[in-house]
């Protein structure tokens, strides 16, 4: 049997939670990934992971690629990737949802409404910390850390995404790490403007 259909429900959660919280970092990186990993065979699915498939679509997949691509670029940009990401507020956190939803299974719908509410929670939060990290820095004097964290970002995601779908096993720990990364930069970026307010408050 294949190894794919035979994950667990802790496995399907870590994949769905991983996914989700990738989304609010690269939605786009993510769809365009995962459609190409089941494109090639690279990712096969057990049954009830079908939904997915519409990510292999050559439309979806070409889409998927401009938004990365431009992605990519404006996100290398001080300001313009704020910018960027203000537009995405909206876009990645339904983008992380309907990916969660898709991942767990269809015949259990307590649990699919949990996928949709937590994988669209987990994507915002994750955007969150994304973009009020990127503001910080677009603050700063050093406009190739902007560069540096974005291509961190870039490589990040795309790492974790072949880690999690080759060894589904460890998803649900990267999940954690996942969130807890990124209620950390909340908070680092909450310090940071209550640092900035007291500041401008003093002067």
């Amino acid at each position: 049997m294949d190894a794919a259909a035979t994950l667990g429900i802790m496995e399907i959660l870590g994949l769905a939670a991983s996914a989700s919280l990738l989304a609010g970092w690269r939605l786009y990186i993510v769809i365009l990934g995962t459609g190409l990993a089941m494109r090639s065979g690279f990712l096969p699915l057990p049954e009830h992971l079908e939904a997915l498939q519409v990510l292999a679509n050559p439309w979806v997949l070409g889409i998927a690629g401009l938004g990365a691509l431009a992605e990519f670029f404006a996100d290398k940009v001080p300001w313009l990737d704020t910018i960027w990401d203000t537009v995405h507020t909206a876009v990645r956190p339904v983008g992380g949802a309907m990916l969660a939803l898709a991942i767990v299974d269809p015949g259990d719908p307590a649990m699919q409404v949990i996928a949709f509410i937590a994988g669209g929670g987990g994507a915002l939060l994750a955007h969150g910390g994304k973009a009020g990290t990127r503001t910080v820095i677009n603050a700063s004097p050093e406009p190739v850390s902007n560069i540096a964290m974005s291509t961190a970002e870039d490589v990040a995601t795309l790492g974790l995404m072949w880690f999690v779908y080759e060894y589904p096993w460890a998803s649900a720990g990267v999940a954690a790490v996942l969130l807890a990364l990124a209620i950390g930069m909340v908070l680092a970026v909450r310090r940071v403007l209550r640092r900035i307010f007291r500041r401008n408050q003093d002067a």
